[in-house]
């Protein structure tokens, strides 16, 4: 090769990168912007939630009108022999924005600072494509994840998060169905546990990611992000469904045409009532979810977190101290000027006159619930607990003691310390955060005949003080971390001597009477689960608590 041309082949190369980068990256996501921001105006763009400032959504082409009829107009009889096809975003779903589901995967698998990157990404978003948004979110939230985080978080944290944002429309048509495909751009790790376990799909086809042994690389894998209409070709051949279930984007137009029948969710209707599935309608109940966040991380309220953290911390700290280090009347005053929220109904029964304590039975919200029972008595408790970590024992304002999991050593010792003053237990063993009581232990019912039953309540905004598979000595700050933490302490009368032991009753029918007492009081449900089932699902073991947490 000349000379001449080997001095032209790199400001060839050149040429050719900047007209990529000047013309195909920023001309199209500009124009892009220019777009959004001529239909929904600059200023409304920035008074909207951050949610709507368009986060990645396949659905989100303006003037552009359904050609097919409303996923309400569908016919949902003797459709058992049929396979429908559908999407999971901007379909199955009512939110718009996949966002939130990608922060929820970065927050709770990932860390703190993952999740607040992929908040700072936020106005980059807004300039890029549909495709460049969805590689970009990918990159941040996967990258050097671990397989397994990932895989819990798909357990145990997403689906309570998609069965609130079900389409009640969407799902009937895919329920009437005898067959379901869904096919989506969103990586397959986040949907496929949810669809499977929950909605009984029978495939899922999304967009694969690359990884490299346990880690995730936060690329995508040769096949790219998944193109829903090539991928429904390439799955049913030259059979075509018979339903098909999109939104009015053109792209799921070339979808949903492949089907004998094509319907489109109306995104007007998406924030009506109508839409919402009530949580009796759920395909699969949800008792156990796990996660820090109680609240849906669209970028607005992500980005409230994040300033509220500060403030949080030091409030968290301040209300312990409080609990731990002030008289019952002071810390009750300084707790309820601080924004905790106590509810206490019904009164403290009157002292025991065969001598001993009173036994405290209590449903189990918090690790927290001795101690809000015992400031609402305005007296010392003792708690006893299966799994307490070394941490959580230091902090606790009150006596505890931990058991040993053997039956007759366990009631000894509580034995004794009702000889010594009042006994709080929670029988079903860990926390629940739904309205479900797990099933109790009789083992309390056995030692003692003066119960007081008491139905724990407890309500936050954005934190929950509970976890399976994080750090428990962690649990009542992220409670009392929330801006109005909430307590309902509700003391049931003395159970009668007649449904107690020494009335003749078995200790199974003492507990089992207590947990239909306890969730009357509440509006819960009963289950028979037990405090092994929940660590089973959420956390992979048997809920051991390690002494270092």
């Amino acid at each position: 090769m000349s000379a001449p041309v080997k001095a032209m082949e790199f400001p060839m190369v050149l040429l050719r990168l900047a007209d990529w980068f000047f013309y195909h990256l920023l001309a199209n996501s500009f124009y892009t912007a220019a777009m959004k921001l001529k239909n929904n105006g600059f200023f409304f763009f920035f008074l909207k939630t951050p949610s709507t400032i368009k986060s990645p959504s396949p659905s989100s082409s303006p003037h552009v009108f359904p050609l097919y009829p409303n996923v309400t107009k569908c016919n949902l009889h003797a459709r058992k022999s049929e396979t429908v096809v559908c999407d999971i975003h901007g379909c199955l779903l009512r939110s718009h924005s996949f966002f939130p589901y990608f922060m929820l995967v970065a927050f709770e698998g990932g860390s703190i600072f993952r999740a607040f990157f992929l908040l700072l990404s936020c106005p980059i978003l807004f300039l890029l494509d549909y495709n460049l948004q969805m590689r970009v979110m990918i990159f941040i939230t996967f990258c050097g994840l671990r397989k397994k985080d990932m895989d819990n978080v798909s357990r145990a944290v997403l689906p309570k998060f998609y069965l609130e944002n079900i389409n009640l429309h969407a799902y009937e048509v895919l329920e009437s169905a005898g067959s379901k495909v869904v096919f989506t751009t969103v990586p397959r790790v986040m949907v496929e546990g949810f669809l499977k376990e929950y909605l009984r799909v029978d495939s899922v086809i999304g967009t694969e990611l690359h990884t490299n042994g346990k880690y995730f690389t936060g690329l995508l894998s040769s096949s790219g992000l998944l193109v829903k209409h090539r991928a429904l070709k390439e799955y049913f051949g030259e059979k075509r469904p018979d339903i098909g279930v999109g939104t009015s984007n053109i792209h799921d137009h070339l979808f949903i045409s492949l089907c004998k029948e094509a319907y489109v969710v109306n995104r007007s209707e998406e924030n009506k009532t109508t839409t919402i599935m009530p949580r009796e309608r759920y395909p699969k109940a949800l008792v156990f979810h796990d996660g820090r966040l109680a609240f849906l991380p669209t970028p607005a309220a992500t980005l409230s977190m994040f300033m509220w953290l500060p403030i949080g911390i030091f409030l968290a700290l301040f209300r312990l101290f409080v609990g731990i280090c002030l008289p019952y009347n002071l810390s009750i005053l300084l707790g309820v000027g601080s924004g905790v929220h106590i509810r206490v109904k019904g009164t403290a029964p009157m002292k025991s006159q065969t001598g001993k304590g009173v036994l405290y039975v209590c449903t189990h919200r918090t690790l927290l619930d001795p101690v809000f029972l015992s400031t609402s008595l305005k007296k010392p408790l003792t708690a006893v607990t299966y799994s307490l970590s070394k941490m959580s024992e230091i902090m606790a304002p009150i006596r505890t003691v931990r058991l040993s999991r053997d039956r007759r050593r366990d009631g000894e010792t509580m034995q004794r310390l009702l000889s010594e003053g009042d006994l709080v237990v929670c029988p079903e063993g860990t926390t629940c955060r739904e309205p479900y009581l797990l099933r109790f232990s009789s083992l309390f019912a056995e030692l003692a005949d003066e119960i007081v039953p008491v139905a724990m309540n407890t309500n936050v905004t954005m934190f929950y003080g509970t976890t399976a598979s994080g750090f428990k000595c962690l649990d009542p700050v992220f409670f009392l971390m929330n801006p109005r933490p909430s307590y309902t302490v509700h003391i049931l009368g003395k159970v009668p001597r007649e449904m107690t032991c020494a009335g003749g009753k078995t200790g199974h029918d003492v507990a089992n009477y207590l947990q239909r007492q306890l969730a009357a009081a509440l509006g819960f449900e009963c289950t028979s689960l037990t405090r092994r089932d929940k660590y089973l699902m959420l956390a992979g073991n048997e809920g051991v608590v390690n002494d270092k947490r």
